[in-house]
């Protein structure tokens, strides 16, 4: 027994000296046919790729975004129109003129002369205007004032948002370019193990059907690394539809890296923080200010104005002044519908910033629990199951290319190592996006 063991032994040891023997020498003279079958990581064009001229930061993505977005600045002409309507809103009205010329002998001419002008003919020429009662002008131009600073509140919003989706779809490029740089190193280093399983095939240590295994299982990285590539296209194209086309140049690349940050926080500073920051609860605030404007102008609009006029009249002969006044009596309209209508309005508004109030506080308690969970998977994490399928992977490769663990064992120990690496990555993009989401939900990207 003993004697079959040590024979036994000295086969394994034999085995894996040859294999060494063979890979050293290939790493310093590579000879012919020992790539037979391995192909080149693909590229996306064949040829070498261009050179990246351009990289950004998130802080720069966002700041373009801002400047740029073609949504963004649609929406921010909203306020320059409100401010084009303060202007209508403070206008005076015009002064009317009137002039007229009565009692012509249009159809008897021979009678047209000088002295039936003078004494027969009449002519008038006044000028009136419209006195507004009740501050009419003055509560429109607040109504105006008020409504563009809700707009502009709204267009803050979706500046929030903005820079909410810019930083998720950057986080997704980095993503991406992480789990292209896995596939790229896991491709490279199971070609080495391609080339060591060859050697071995040639020397007679492992079957034909092993090293095919082997051969086919090389094309499920290059089928990763091809989706990694494509991955990666797909989010710095949706990253630069949110900057702005015009803003970076095509070829441009992210400049960052995934990365865990523990951030300890307090709920109840976070809620406070949101209802503070919030463009949108504060745009619901506004809006109740608003609301209540447009009672005020409707209560006004429902006093009747005043209209005073100067007549100069010419008749017999006879120059004279005329005064007139003009109010209508406000017996049946007093715009009740309309005033009716704005309290509707202002019950309205303040059922809106309750329900605002509640969403700032919803959406800050679930960023809150979706960070803290996200930050207790990372724990885990680093707690040692990433080092540990490394060192599994490590061990199992190894243990294979010296003849010592079969194929079966290292292509699960690979898998296994790849799958971690992958989540891992995924678990970092999920708690930077989970940051992101929290700083979304209270408004500001300055946690404390």
């Amino acid at each position: 027994m003993k004697c079959i063991l040590n024979c036994r032994f000295s086969k394994v040891v034999s085995a894996g000296a040859l294999v060494f023997a063979v890979s050293a020498l290939a790493v310093a003279q590579t000879p012919p046919g020992a790539n037979a079958g391995v192909p080149p990581p693909p590229t996306s064009s064949g040829n070498a790729p261009a050179p990246v001229q351009t990289r950004i930061p998130l802080d720069r993505a966002i700041e373009l975004a801002l400047q740029h977005n073609h949504s963004l600045l649609a929406a921010r002409s909203t306020i320059d129109q409100n401010r084009a309507e303060e202007i209508t809103a403070n206008l005076r009205p015009n002064p009317v003129v009137t002039w007229d010329a009565l009692f012509l002998p249009v159809f008897s001419p021979s009678s047209f002369t000088s002295q039936y002008v003078e004494n027969s003919a009449e002519f008038d020429l006044g000028v009136s205007y419209l006195i507004e009662r009740g501050k009419k002008r003055q509560h429109r131009l607040q109504a105006a004032r008020d409504q563009t600073a809700q707009s502009a509140a709204t267009v803050a919003d979706n500046e929030r948002t903005i820079a909410a989706n810019v930083a998720q779809q950057f986080i997704g490029a980095l993503l991406a370019e992480a789990n292209l740089e896995l596939a790229r190193m896991d491709l490279e280093g199971f070609q080495n193990t391609v080339q060591i399983s060859q050697a071995r095939y040639q020397a007679g240590d492992i079957g034909e059907g092993d090293l095919l295994k082997i051969k086919l299982q090389l094309l499920q990285f290059q089928m990763d690394l091809n989706s990694a590539q494509l991955a990666k296209v797909q989010a710095l194209a949706n990253l630069r539809a949110l900057v702005g086309f015009e803003s970076i140049p095509e070829n441009y690349d992210v400049d960052g890296e995934l990365e865990y940050q523990p951030v300890h926080l307090n709920l109840d500073d976070l809620k406070l923080l949101g209802l503070r920051n919030r463009a949108d609860y504060r745009a619901a605030q506004l809006g109740v200010t608003a609301a209540q404007s447009q009672l005020t102008l409707a209560q006004a609009v429902g006093k009747r104005d005043l209209t005073a006029a100067v007549d100069y009249t010419h008749v017999s002969g006879i120059n004279g002044l005329s005064f007139i006044f003009n109010i209508e009596l406000p017996i049946f309209t007093r715009n009740q519908g309309e005033i009716a209508r704005a309290r509707a309005g202002v019950n309205q508004a303040q059922e809106n910033r309750s329900a605002s109030s509640e969403t700032v506080l919803t959406d800050v308690t679930n960023a809150y629990e979706n960070l803290r969970t996200n930050d207790e998977v990372m724990t885990l994490y680093n707690s040692g199951y990433l080092q540990q399928s490394q060192q599994s992977r490590d061990i199992s490769q190894y243990a294979y290319q010296r003849g010592a663990a079969s194929l079966l064992d290292y292509l699960d120990a690979e898998r296994s190592y790849r799958a971690t690496q992958l989540a891992y990555r995924q678990a970092l993009a999920s708690y930077m996006l989970a940051l992101e989401q929290l700083r979304q939900a209270v408004g500001t990207r300055s946690l404390p």
